[in-house]
């Protein structure tokens, strides 16, 4: 068998990740079209997600978040996704590389992409560009309300 030099795999990753991204950059400029929301799953130990402390303990591997209602200063780039979400009546931000996300579903139209875990190559390059984003300084975070969001345990939705 020969070897894939050209690495379609990645390829095709990176296509539907964009899908990701686009769907994304879509809400941030306009918000959520019709019944549209979405549930985003990402491993919460993948270098450069931030988030706060106690929802590391509780989801420490993954967690899933809901756009829907109640979210804020939604930023998207190539990179990562910004989000700041509710948790217990406080408001807390969310870093989330695109990379991190292994789930992306709108069950609106029944649409849902999941994704592979990068390799060792690929997750190397993520923590050296997380290390380089930590050193510059932060941006300040747009509380300006757009939407919202529910944190759902990913074990709801899997088949028992």
């Amino acid at each position: 068998m020969s070897t894939d030099l050209l690495r379609y795999d990645r390829m095709v990753e990176a296509a539907l990740r964009r899908v990701v991204r686009d769907a994304l950059k879509e809400v941030q400029e306009h918000g959520l079209p019709g019944e549209h929301h979405f549930f985003i799953s990402f491993r919460t130990q993948y270098p450069g997600v931030r988030m706060p402390e106690f929802l590391r303990a509780k989801y420490p591997d993954e967690i899933t978040i809901v756009l829907q209602y109640q979210f804020y200063g939604l930023d998207v780039n190539d990179e990562r996704v910004e989000v700041t979400l509710s948790f217990n009546g406080n408001h807390e931000r969310l870093v989330v590389p695109m990379a991190a996300i292994t789930t992306f579903a709108d069950p609106s139209v029944n649409f849902a992409l999941q994704f592979q875990p990068p390799d060792e190559e690929e997750a190397e390059e993520v923590v050296d560009e997380a290390v380089e984003e930590e050193a510059a300084p932060a941006a300040e975070d747009d509380d300006t309300p757009k939407q919202g969001g529910t944190v759902v345990a990913l074990d709801a939705f899997r088949k028992k």
